[in-house]
């Protein structure tokens, strides 16, 4: 009863929230609870928080992870921009709105001062790609999530001429009230070779989970468990997802940015352009069992 009590009262607030605002937003259709109950203490940043007694028998790849303890971006490790991608209208992203302090990669928006924007942008953000691809593996990162009304991205890409496939690691807009509790998981093809499924047209398998804290409220750990069979996705340690791998065999980017994206209600406001998005590292480890970067 609890549960639909819950599900009723989420329904009626974010009902609300789209026609005030006038935007296109999915209905919520959350698959379970996450139990933050089970959250992992760390007692080793050599190992995933999840895997902290190493039964993967991970090896923690130091030379492509970032602890972000430099005076800027490390440009042998990221690209400092998208270097393909001018992003997702009417947000520019721009390189400006990307730095490094006290430990941590900090995104902001609009700092781009008075320099004119292409046309149809109104708006930056910041956005980092690594310069290395990876296939399989275990991907970490802790992160404390806009409160703002921005998406918070951490995911892996790869558009090429045969393949293009999309790994979300943490894409959640929770500055908004209506996400506040909202922690969203997808995996993307948007094409892929004919000896590996032959899709030519994009498919995704999205879920959403209820979390009973509000994600922009402290930092959390996010992580990804990437191997041929399955894919596991983690906060804080806990286990919320697991797919099997049926299409993601292709070496992938690793993207940290901020965004707007109106399927998330997150939609420039001029009155709210202090929020931050805080990354205090990036690692990722490779096992017996996968393979290194390219």
């Amino acid at each position: 009863m609890k549960t639909y009590i819950l599900q009723f009262v989420i329904l009626l607030n974010l009902t609300y929230a789209v026609s005030a605002q006038n935007l296109t937003i999915p209905p919520k259709n959350y698959v379970d609870t996450v139990d933050i109950a089970m959250s992992v203490n760390r007692s080793s940043d050599k190992l995933p928080l999840s895997d902290q007694g190493n039964s993967g028998e991970w090896k923690l790849l130091k030379k492509f992870s970032d602890e972000f303890d430099k005076d800027k971006i490390n440009e042998k490790r990221w690209y400092p921009n998208n270097p393909k991608w001018k992003g997702r209208q009417p947000t520019y992203f721009h390189g400006s709105n990307v730095s490094i302090e006290n430990g941590e990669a900090v995104f902001r928006v609009n700092k781009h001062g008075n320099e004119k924007l292409p046309e149809g942008y109104t708006h930056t953000s910041g956005f980092i790609k690594s310069k290395n691809k990876f296939l399989y593996g275990y991907f970490e990162a802790e992160m404390k999530l806009m409160n703002a009304p921005w998406v918070s991205g951490f995911w892996m890409t790869n558009v090429s001429k045969d393949w293009w496939t999309e790994i979300d690691i943490c894409e959640n807009a929770p500055g908004l009230s209506y996400n506040r509790n909202d922690l969203n998981s997808n995996i993307h093809v948007f094409r892929a070779p004919e000896d590996q499924g032959n899709v030519k047209e994009h498919f995704s398998r999205t879920k959403k989970f209820y979390i009973p804290l509000e994600l922009q409220d402290d930092y959390h750990v996010w992580g990804l468990e990437w191997t041929e069979e399955y894919i596991r996705f983690y906060i804080d340690g806990v286990l919320f997802r697991e797919a099997k791998n049926t299409h993601w065999h292709q070496p992938l980017e690793v993207n940290f940015n901020n965004e707007s994206n109106k399927w998330f209600g997150a939609i420039p406001d001029d009155n709210r352009l202090d929020g931050e998005f805080h990354v205090k590292y990036f690692r990722v480890w490779e096992s017996k069992s996968t393979s290194k970067a390219k």
